[in-house]
């Protein structure tokens, strides 16, 4: 069973898990075209943001070894403002994802929220390597990967067909021993 160290405090921020009172926090970010324009999804309705929330609150209470959705609140306010994953993958890897409502983004939030789920990746679930996918075309989130000390290693392009077009998908990786020396 996994450990996690909940809620976790950074400078700014308060990461624990999601509960369903989330809910109105959640479909406010997850419906937003600005916040979907490079994620798989499009804009989701109430119902959709629901399963969505109702998934994400299952899996860390009945698979946490699988990863987990960690909930980010200001510490200031107590304001949902955005949610950092983990993913659990083979070979001691793991997939970092954020998403953060527009209103606070460009504040630091997702790398700040970030080192700490990094940490927790290396610490709690022992992970080797942690990496990040994403769209090509978004920069915001490149720079993101980048300050958390991870480097680019790949540039698929036209990999994948997406909302109706063909996109290209940047690779971004960490492995635990650059992690622990500060990289």
């Amino acid at each position: 069973m996994i450990e996690l160290p909940l809620p976790l405090t950074t400078g700014r921020l308060r990461l624990r898990h999601l509960v369903p009172g989330d809910l109105a926090a959640m479909h406010a970010m997850e419906s937003s075209e600005d916040v979907t324009r490079w994620l798989y999804f499009e804009p989701r309705t109430e119902e959709e943001a629901r399963a969505a929330l109702d998934r994400r609150i299952a899996r860390a209470r009945d698979a946490p070894e699988t990863g987990v959705t960690f909930a980010v609140e200001e510490s200031a306010t107590g304001a949902l403002v955005g949610h950092v994953s983990l993913t659990v993958e083979p070979h001691r890897q793991g997939e970092i994802g954020f998403i953060f409502h527009p209103d606070h983004q460009g504040r630091g939030y997702a790398t700040e929220a970030g080192r700490a789920v990094l940490g927790i990746a290396f610490g709690a679930y022992g992970l080797h390597r942690v990496f990040g996918r994403l769209e090509a075309r978004n920069a915001a989130s490149a720079r993101v990967l980048e300050k958390l000390g991870m480097r680019r290693e790949a540039h698929l392009v036209e990999n994948e067909w997406v909302k109706g077009e063909w996109q290209s998908e940047l690779v971004y990786a960490l492995l635990a021993r650059e992690w622990r020396s500060g990289v």
